[in-house]
């Protein structure tokens, strides 16, 4: 460009006087109208400039590489954000505008929930027939309204309805499938139970929102805290504040007190589980966590001052009133269906109380009646007449092995009377019954005695009692007696069983590694989260764990389907306004090979023959499998055992009913020891023999591993140097010093009071088969230094 005297475009470099020099300006006028003639002018001179920057921008993206290409400008990004934030302020105010207030639904007044046996004809019970008295807010004592507050939402007197940080959170949840999540305020918790249903899902969370923006714009906080109390369930099948207060305490809601509103306000979030009257420890403490969680929070909001809060004492409750249409068997029937519904996060407990569902569960009419007439004939009216006798309590599970169908249960005499399910709590210690979970430890992870040897059904282990376990990790040890310290010299594991022998199972279990006896236990089926089952402490071996009957039925019903698993079930269909809800599948996973499984099944098999702790069991006419177990200062006494087409567990203790503090089964029954093989075997037989009546007699068909260990050997074990007394009459069993560590089966069972006879053991033991090897010594034997 050439350069003139007043810079570029000022005419050309030494001619001043040309037409467009500097000496010859242009008027402005002329200088306008020319631009005019040109179609520019100052403003198009200013977009032509950003005509030239904006085709500049875009020449130098197109010159750039693809991948810069993708990434969006500032611009870009600013004007998307602008948009999607007009587009959500959009269809806020849309959604406001259209969605509206409704009438109340059914849910403020719910209905039933009708529950049917397999067969999807025979009822089992109802629920949902609503105890409920709506009381204005003037009757609702204040202290109940600031309990409520403290529980559920801190900031409802300020909030505006909602909680934005709760709604996206369950939100988040429920799209992620992590299942149904809490975290709505009181207004929203008071619209969900007055005008919506209890679905979970987004389009329900939605209308929940904006309706509870709109609540809380046109109705008082004393109006939603009304309707709020006057809809939430309180357990013990009361809808409502006042119904509540009735159950509990017999008073009126207008006569709560600070400790009274504050338990109930604590119910609002587990209403069944902290009942404290029916709770187990775990529970009541948790309920009792909760209370002080409420006060706390009455202090902190400026309810209660310092004094008063420490000077407030956890109130006592009435007992359980019978609760109508679901006495006898079929509440802890409904109990398991309602759990497994929770547990799977198939349908809430807020949801089922609502009401309006058609259930029909896995259990079986039939095998359900044979189950409990087999704990009244073997048990109920075997039992002394004594105050004592009745604090005696059973718990069984029965599972089909093919389907993990659970087919019956027993969780007491009749809910109406006792509503908690001893079939579901896990606070009963197995016993001895964990020693097939120590062996199939070994068998599947193919370990070895200290010595070295292949641990087998024939491996020989020393039987000497509280002889020292060896293996152990440091710093620990163990030396657990057998029952009434009975020495069994050189025995092998298969007779161990039989016998029940603590010694020699708790260092098999060392042997094969505490690690892999837990990881069994949970491979057949136990939780992991299963109580005091512990891979650190050497008397898991011995079964110090607590699972529930139904798991101890699962797990060894995974052994009878040659070491397939399937978790226990109970609902096969689900419906609600006709509409029927998807329900999970289930599919078995290999939880041991079949030789190791089947292995098992043949040591077990040994337990159910005439040199067997569970003797008793012979009478099934059956070929069976399965364990006896007795536990520490006879608090429990188990048989689990199966047949190829069923298995089933049956636990027994004894509690104080109101206090709930563990009580010996020889000191509520009034005889010297209550064993595995006496009334829980017989009460299994009774069971199985009505349950199996119409199926054809099924062998076990073992693999060819299984069968081979089960072949006898031509020598046996030494004779053990304390063989155990025989009682000499059914009613006077042997009498036994209490074992310091858990205890097995009793090597004989000793016979109820008034218990069926039955044939004798024989007083030699029936010697067990050895390894192919005779010559093989002792696995751990005696004289090796215990661990520091």
């Amino acid at each position: 460009m050439t350069q003139g005297p007043q810079g570029p475009g000022w005419g050309p470099a030494g001619d001043p006087d040309g037409p467009d020099g500097p000496r010859h300006p242009l008027a402005p006028d002329a200088l306008t109208a020319e631009d005019r003639a040109d179609g520019g002018g100052a403003g198009a001179g200013r977009r032509e400039r950003r005509r030239a920057r904006k085709q500049a921008r875009k020449a130098a993206r197109k010159a750039q590489p693809w991948w810069r290409r993708a990434v969006p400008t500032w611009r870009m990004a600013l004007g998307g954000v602008l948009t999607v934030l007009l587009l959500g302020i959009g269809a806020f105010v849309l959604m406001y505008v259209v969605v509206r207030v409704p009438d109340p639904n059914a849910a403020a007044t719910a209905q039933s929930n009708v529950y049917y046996y397999s067969d999807n004809k025979t009822e089992i019970g109802q629920t949902g027939e609503v105890n409920r008295v709506s009381v204005p807010i003037g009757d609702i004592a204040l202290t109940m309204q600031h309990a409520a507050v403290s529980a559920e939402d801190r900031t409802f007197y300020t909030n505006r309805g909602v909680s934005v940080t709760g709604m996206t959170r369950a939100a988040w949840y429920t799209v992620s499938g992590r299942g149904l999540q809490g975290g709505s305020t009181i207004t929203q918790q008071y619209v969900k139970n007055y005008y919506l249903n209890q679905d979970q899902n987004l389009a329900r969370k939605a209308k929940e929102f904006f309706i509870s923006l709109k609540v809380d714009q046109t109705e008082s906080k004393d109006t939603i805290m009304a309707g709020y109390l006057n809809t939430s369930y309180f357990g013990r099948g009361a809808y409502g504040i006042q119904a509540a207060a009735q159950a509990y305490y017999g008073i009126n809601a207008s006569q709560l007190n600070v400790p009274q509103a504050a338990y109930l306000a604590a119910l609002l979030q587990a209403p069944s589980a902290y009942d404290v009257a029916t709770a187990t420890p775990d529970g009541k403490a948790a309920a009792i966590a909760r209370w002080n969680y409420v006060l706390d929070g009455m202090q902190k909001l400026g309810w209660l001052t310092p004094a008063e809060r420490a000077a407030e004492k956890f109130p006592a409750v009435k007992q359980p009133s019978p609760i109508d249409g679901v006495g006898g068997q079929a509440g802890y029937l409904i109990d398991i269906a309602d759990q497994y519904l929770s547990d799977n996060n198939i349908v809430d407990p807020a949801s089922l109380a609502a009401g309006g569902w058609r259930i029909t569960t896995t259990f079986v009419k039939s095998d359900q009646d044979a189950l409990a007439s087999a704990v009244r004939t073997e048990l109920t009216d075997q039992l002394p007449d004594t105050t004592k006798a009745k604090d005696v309590r059973a718990a069984a599970g029965s599972v089909d092995p093919a389907t993990g169908k659970l087919v019956a249960a027993y969780g007491g005499p009749d809910y109406a009377t006792q509503e908690y399910n001893d079939a579901t709590r896990t606070d009963i210690q197995v016993g001895s019954t964990f020693k097939a979970f120590d062996l199939a430890a070994a068998l599947q992870n193919h370990a070895t005695t200290q010595d070295g040897v292949p641990i087998t059904p024939g491996t020989v282990y020393d039987g000497t009692s509280g002889r020292a376990v060896q293996g152990l990790p440091p710093g620990l040890s163990y030396d657990p007696p057998n029952e009434d310290d009975v020495d069994y010299g050189d025995i092998s594991l298969r007779y161990a069983m039989m016998k029940s022998v603590n010694s020699v199972y708790a260092q098999e279990a060392a042997d094969a590694g505490l690690v892999n006896v837990r990881k069994a236990a949970i491979a057949a089926g136990l939780p992991a989260d299963t109580p005091s089952m512990n891979s650190t402490d050497p008397s898991i071996a011995l079964g110090v764990a607590t699972p529930d009957a139904i798991q101890m039925a699962g797990a060894y019903a995974t052994f009878a389907d040659h070491g397939q698993q399937i978790t226990p079930w109970s609902v096969q269909s689900l419906s609600h306004d006709g509409q029927s809800t998807v329900l999970p599948s289930h599919k078995a996973t290999t939880a041991f090979s079949r030789d190791t499984a089947d292995t098992v099944t043949s040591v077990l098999q040994g337990v159910v023959s005439p040199a067997g702790t569970g003797y008793l069991a012979l009478d099934l006419n059956r070929p069976a499998a399965g364990k006896t177990g007795t536990t520490d200062s006879n608090n429990s006494a188990w048989f689990v055992g199966y047949t190829p087409q069923l298995a089933t567990s049956v636990g027994l203790f004894a509690e104080d009913p109101k206090t709930h503090q563990r009580i010996p089964l020889n000191v509520a029954t009034g005889v010297d020891r209550v064993n595995g093989g006496a009334f829980p075997t017989q009460i299994w037989t009774n069971y199985m023999a009505a349950a199996l009546s119409s199926q054809p007699v099924a062998q076990f068909d073992l693999s060819s591993a299984a069968s081979s260990s089960n072949t006898p050997a031509t020598t046996g074990p030494a004779t053990p140097s304390g063989t155990p007394s025989t009682p000499s009459t059914p009613s006077a069993p042997p009498v036994a010093p209490t074992p310091s560590a858990t205890a097995g089966a009793p090597t004989v069972p000793p016979q109820s009071p008034s218990a069926p006879a039955s044939p004798a053991p024989p007083a030699t033991p029936v010697q067990p088969s050895q390894p192919a090897n005779p010559s093989l010594t002792p696995a751990n034997a005696a004289g090796s230094a215990p661990p520091q």
